[in-house]
């Protein structure tokens, strides 16, 4: 995850505030979107099972406890060690996203930089995945890396890109995606379609983080909402289906209601009381 200037990570969390000095005020829409439960256990467990079993100290460990217990306590937070990767890499390819565009726009710019640091860690198939994409489908962008905010609703985030792709209006987000056994990059959660219809219903972009200045949201007028899976072997886009936006756009406003009442019900006191047996 990219760390936009005005987002903050909090108890209640990721939240943005609407300029440096100010204190954070709304949930992101990622944190909205999180309120939607997800169980992760048989991946969880998965992944501990896989590292036991890979673990360089196994055959050694056989028969002797004390030794398992270590391969065991080494393999547990395997997910978390795997998630915590996933995530950085994200980082990285989203940065190196931001800097072509940035490049096209004649703003100042890292992308040698960036493509060095994702050479570093072998990873740089996916900027040139993108790279190949990015001119198969002519990509014009209008405004990379910009926070929005809906004061309506009460939620801000920060869009990976605004484009034109073939002359339309076009709202962007990616997601790296790892690659399938067949060599096809992963699929999509549907999820992001809540993303991008929030992104889409903003009503202001920010112009300058510093002095908390913004300006009307001027790209939600139909765009057509694109979810980019990045991998190492390929890029799929996909598109939001406009029947279904209405339902996704529900969707997320009651998950931000979920937000604000969990907070309210953590404000309004201790939930449960002891009590005494009655007298006799």
């Amino acid at each position: 995850m990219t760390a936009p200037a005005l987002a903050h990570s909090t108890d209640l969390g990721r939240m943005y505030a609407r300029s440096l000095t100010d204190p954070p005020k709304v949930p992101s829409i990622t944190t909205v979107i999180g309120q939607q439960a997800t169980s992760l256990e048989g991946w969880i467990g998965y992944m501990a099972a896989s590292a036991v079993a890979g673990h360089p100290g196994l055959e050694a460990a056989v028969g002797n406890p004390g030794q398992m217990r270590t391969v065991v306590r080494d393999s547990s937070h395997a997910a978390e060690q795997f998630r915590d990767a996933a995530a950085a890499r994200g980082d990285r390819v989203h940065y190196y996203c931001e800097q072509r565009a940035l490049r096209d726009l004649d703003r100042p710019h890292q992308m040698d930089e960036a493509r060095s640091a994702l050479a570093e860690k072998d990873e740089e198939n996916f900027a040139a995945r993108f790279d190949a994409w990015w001119e198969e489908c002519s990509v014009v962008p209008l405004a990379p890396e910009i926070t929005v905010w809906n004061d309506s609703v009460g939620y801000a985030g920060t869009l990976d890109l605004v484009a034109t792709i073939g002359g339309k209006l076009c709202v962007i987000d990616y997601k790296t995606k790892g690659t399938d056994r067949n060599g096809q990059v992963k699929s999509l959660d549907a999820k992001v379609v809540m993303q991008l219809v929030a992104g889409m219903k903003a009503e202001e972009s920010v112009l300058d983080e510093a002095a908390g200045l913004w300006e009307p949201w001027k790209y939600g007028q139909d765009p057509v909402l694109l979810g980019v899976a990045i991998g190492e072997t390929e890029v799929r886009t996909l598109r939001a289906n406009p029947a279904v936006l209405k339902e996704y756009w529900y969707k997320f406003t009651s998950l931000r209601r979920v937000w604000e009442t969990s907070q309210e019900a953590a404000k309004a006191g201790v939930a449960l009381l002891p009590i005494t047996p009655p007298a006799r």
